[in-house]
């Protein structure tokens, strides 16, 4: 195991030449502020968190650190789910918030180049007002970063009709642990020029390199957009109504699960009165459709509408303009909000395929019951990407950090015996990082470890995140 160097007085002064003392933190607050991210109660302070604002700071930074033996934790956003951005061996803490420029905006390619820090709310934004459209969004989008969600490949409720965040990436500069900087592929549409780099780079949550400039690829914007809220009286069904709709010959541009419980405590948390939950309801499906013929799409909401009637819904509610579907979505977006703030819980990002959604939901609350917790679940159900929020409720200390994790690893089980497997989106992180064996056999995870150890042999960024 690698013995990290001590940080050193001699180490800031060197890192205030490279970004400016303003941009060197080591106040207790500030130390605080980067501890955490949105992962339950994990904390973990850097000693020193540095905001560089171009290529060349984060190569000079990533070449002094290489050369003392300093560890390195990159980081977005901060609203990560798995702590793969908390600095868990201390050293520096490599903010890209200030690298949060637009580049450029390519309207005869279909293309965006940004920095990492750019928000990814702000990202759709400007290529909504030139007709265009990236489509990943994240519940988080209005403060999460686009590295961030580079380095997690992000979802988001598009995800079930347009993907997800890698099936836009099409080109990336990356600064190497060394310090070295490359870009990983070409601003193309195909590419069969040797390894496929930036794709291993998607999803490897910021442990083989500093993502500092991104290529997207773009489309169209659609011009019209139907939504639609369907009650079940059976979460099972509501799981096996999804699957039905695909068959069917329908494909929505988003297909969101929520539980009563879910439903019931965002509305409490946002103070809203848009949905009125009947007592007999147990689960509800979100349901849009998007494209540029309103006709057409009013068919397919018909033709959804006579799908999920066959699996025992109630009276369905048609949001009648911009307003309430916009109301509609904040309930959805603001789930994971609300659910937090009602307990402490364990949150997993559980994700097989969609036909066997009814069968994880059911395996779900049996094993909770063995267990002795309450899960509230609700997710991105046209991928078959449930989140399994475990609450905290009664559960004693013993059970809680003890017996718990075996409960966890019982789901995950289920969940690889269903074709599945532990993280649609979320990534491993720190607190997946235990059940990676129920996944994957000793020769995969060990290839995975030499592939970090050609990137960064001296493990000095984002250590023990993914694996030990």
């Amino acid at each position: 195991m690698t013995n990290f160097s001590r940080l050193q007085a001699r180490h800031l002064e060197l890192f205030r030449d490279i970004v400016g003392a303003a941009n060197v933190l080591t106040d207790e607050e500030s130390l605080d502020r980067y501890a955490h991210d949105e992962t339950e109660d994990l904390h973990y302070p850097p000693e020193v968190v540095l905001k560089p604002d171009t290529t060349a700071q984060v190569s000079r930074i990533m070449q002094l650190c290489s050369r003392e033996n300093l560890p390195v934790t990159p980081r977005g956003g901060g609203t990560g789910l798995s702590g793969g951005a908390l600095p868990q061996w201390g050293g520096v803490l490599l903010s890209t918030e200030r690298l949060n420029r637009i580049i450029q905006i390519d309207e005869r390619n279909l293309q965006v180049t940004v920095e990492p820090g750019v928000i990814t709310e702000v990202l759709q934004n400007a290529v909504r007002e030139k007709g265009l459209f990236y489509p990943p969004d994240p519940s988080s989008r209005g403060s999460c970063l686009i590295g961030g969600n580079i380095a997690e490949n992000s979802g988001g409720p598009k995800a079930v009709k347009y993907g997800v965040v890698r099936d836009y990436v099409l080109n990336l500069e990356l600064v190497l642990p060394s310090g070295e900087v490359i870009w990983t592929g070409a601003n193309v549409l195909k590419n069969s020029t040797g390894y496929n780099l930036t794709q291993l780079v998607v999803g490897s949550e910021g442990t083989l390199g500093v993502v500092t400039k991104i290529v997207l690829r773009l489309i169209p914007l659609p011009k019209y957009d139907l939504l639609m809220l369907v009650p079940f009286r059976s979460a099972e069904n509501a799981c096996a109504a999804v699957s039905a709709i695909f068959r069917a010959g329908y494909t929505p541009s988003a297909l969101e699960f929520m539980e009563r419980d879910a439903l019931e405590w965002v509305t409490r948390y946002v103070d809203s009165s848009t949905v009125k939950i009947e007592d007999d309801v147990q689960a509800h499906l979100l349901i849009e459709v998007d494209g540029n013929y309103p006709d057409v799409l009013m068919q397919e909401m018909e033709g959804i509408a006579a799908v999920v009637t066959e699996f025992d819904c109630g009276e369905i509610l048609f949001a009648e303009d911009h307003q309430q579907k916009e109301e509609l979505w904040k309930l959805r977006r603001r789930v994971a909000e609300a659910v937090k703030a009602n307990s402490v819980y364990k949150e997993e990002d559980t994700v097989v395929p969609r036909a066997e959604l009814p069968a994880l939901l059911k395996g779900v609350k049996e094993i909770g019951r063995k267990y002795g917790f309450h899960s509230v679940c609700y997710g991105h159900a046209g991928d078959g990407n449930l989140h399994v929020n475990i609450i905290r409720g009664q559960l004693t200390e013993a059970q809680w950090n003890g017996t718990l994790k075996e409960g966890i690893r019982e789901i995950f089980r289920l969940v690889k015996q269903l074709g599945g497997t532990i993280s649609g989106e979320h990534g491993i992180g720190l607190v997946q990082k235990p059940y990676m064996d129920v996944m994957f056999e000793a020769a995969h995870l060990q290839l995975m470890k030499q592939i970090k150890e050609v990137f960064d042999p001296q493990h000095i960024l984002n250590r023990g995140k993914i694996f030990d």
